[in-house]
């Protein structure tokens, strides 16, 4: 699991981040904009509080996060099991 190191709002609902590995750039999360739980950055200055917690999820306050290996993946173009050897196999097969 990759460790985002910074992480910076930018206009139009857009998110610039560097992970550990030295890939960065930019997301774009204009899609999540007013849709449920998100909804709380129209407010002004809300999604300019976006922060990397101490759980390692991109968030903006305790309601909304988001997973720093799906936002690495958006990032990069990398499918889950390129970014997570094993892990389809961990989601698709063991159930208790």
């Amino acid at each position: 699991m990759l460790q985002p190191t910074k992480v910076k709002p930018l206009p139009g609902y857009k998110i610039w981040i560097k992970y550990e590995d030295g890939e960065s750039g930019e997301i774009d999360l204009s899609h999540l904009a007013g849709k449920g739980v998100f909804k709380a950055w129209d407010e002004p200055g809300h999604f300019e509080k976006v922060h990397i917690s101490s759980h390692r999820t991109i968030a903006w306050d305790e309601n909304i996060d988001m997973c720093a290996d799906f936002a690495y993946m958006e990032l990069t173009g990398k499918a889950l099991e390129e970014v997570m050897p094993g892990m389809a196999q961990a989601v698709h097969g063991h159930h208790a």
